[in-house]
């Protein structure tokens, strides 16, 4: 056990350092620093150096290593998200109710039917096709988020229409999930399932309204006044944690749209910029960092050889065109000029934990093979590395525009 600790200890001290370290070598190329702790985690993975399971150092503790890893990383996501939502004003929101809803369907709805035929084309089944084109349609709004951030447009007009539409693409993909395994299971009781789902959904969604909107700011109120040591973070770090498990126990949506919804909820509160700056520490320093790193280590671009390396480069430009036409499209329908339709869909090219859990529910149901698993990772994993140099090279104007007008 004792062992166990001293391994973790230098796997944090490794991914810390080197996620810093390529952060800034990052910020230096004029890049988003997210992008080089990406290539950080491909770099320690599998890929290249393949840390956690060839350096001798760590030879006896890689399942608890890996284990532990992965935990953080879903904690940094966690709170990651929870800053997104403290950045922003429900009100500011709930305007993006019509591109939302537009640009998620048709984001999803695209990707889906392209991934569907492309595997097609490659000689996949109707039914692996199927789900592969599903682990497309799901976007990971926490890159997209983490570089509008770092470039300070998180709250323009795109930003708020990129976070509304990705919450609807969540749900939207989590429903065809649920639709599509009862209609290849030949579930006798297929609508009744469906009907459950979304009831589980609504009921998440509208106790969830009840008690962010009339609840959550006063008992955090009521906390931060009281003699505790903390008292206000921990409070903060608690509710997110339950509206985060909630979300995927109660809603069965993912846990970082609970978050999220917590930090929409503080943000109305007079002392939300002492929350950001507490929940900013405790994130940057640790979790975040393990987060993005994490993500590159679970790839290994050996795994992929032959001729599934034209399917995943084709599988990989139809992740990224689809997504930028599909979620483009229902922004310019729902009222967003081109340009700004543009980079919201390029905000959505990046995917991430939801598309992992189709295609890892896909794999356990022996619905897709492990050779096209590996190939849905890859993708996940280059249309992340993909984002956020397009989000800046898409809002170069509007970066010249800041450094034009700072001191």
């Amino acid at each position: 056990m004792a062992e166990n600790f001293l391994d973790i200890l230098l796997a944090l001290i490794i991914i810390l350092v080197a996620a810093k370290a390529s952060g800034y070598v990052s910020l230096r190329l004029r890049q988003p620093s997210v992008l080089g702790e990406l290539l950080a985690g491909v770099i320690l993975g599998p890929t290249v150096l393949n840390m956690v399971h060839t350096w001798p150092v760590f030879q006896n503790s890689q399942v608890v290593l890996e284990e532990f890893i992965t935990l953080m990383a879903e904690i940094g996501v966690i709170l990651l998200m929870l800053l997104a939502g403290l950045e922003l004003q429900l009100s500011e929101l709930m305007k993006t109710g019509k591109v939302a809803v537009l640009a998620g369907t048709s984001g999803v709805m695209l990707p889906l039917g392209l991934g569907w035929t492309t595997a097609a084309l490659f000689g996949t089944g109707h039914v692996e096709g199927l789900f592969v084109g599903l682990a497309l349609s799901a976007t990971s709004v926490s890159i997209s988020a983490q570089t509008l951030l770092e470039m300070g447009v998180l709250r323009s007009r795109v930003g708020l229409g990129l976070l509304g539409a990705a919450v609807f693409d969540d749900v939207l993909v989590i429903l065809l999930l649920s639709i599509s395994f009862i209609l290849v299971g030949g579930s006798a009781q297929g609508m009744e399932d469906v009907l459950i789902t979304l009831l589980r959904m609504a009921g998440y969604f509208g106790g969830t309204a009840v008690l962010g909107i009339w609840l959550v700011p006063r008992l955090v109120s009521w906390v931060d006044r009281l003699p505790i040591s903390q008292g206000t973070m921990a409070s903060v770090l608690a509710l997110t944690l339950f509206f985060a498990w909630a979300a995927e126990v109660v809603g069965g949506i993912a846990t970082i749209t609970g978050a999220f919804l917590v930090g929409l909820f503080l943000a109305r509160l007079p002392f939300h910029a002492r929350i950001e700056e507490g929940i900013s520490t405790l994130a940057y320093s640790l979790f975040v960092p393990i987060f993005f790193v994490n993500i590159g280590l679970a790839v290994n671009l050996r795994a992929i050889s032959g001729s599934t390396w034209w399917l995943a480069l084709a599988i990989t430009a139809v992740a990224i065109f689809s997504k930028i036409a599909g979620c483009g499209l229902g922004a310019k329908l729902g009222g967003f000029r081109n340009r700004e339709a543009l980079q919201l869909g390029i905000g959505m090219v990046s995917r991430g934990e939801v598309g992992l859990i189709v295609a890892a529910f896909a794999l356990s149901e022996s619905l897709i093979s492990l050779q096209n698993f590996s190939m849905v990772v890859f993708t996940v994993i280059a249309a992340t590395l993909l984002t956020p140099p397009m989000l800046r090279q898409a809002f170069r104007k509007e970066l010249r525009k800041r450094t034009a007008v700072s001191p």
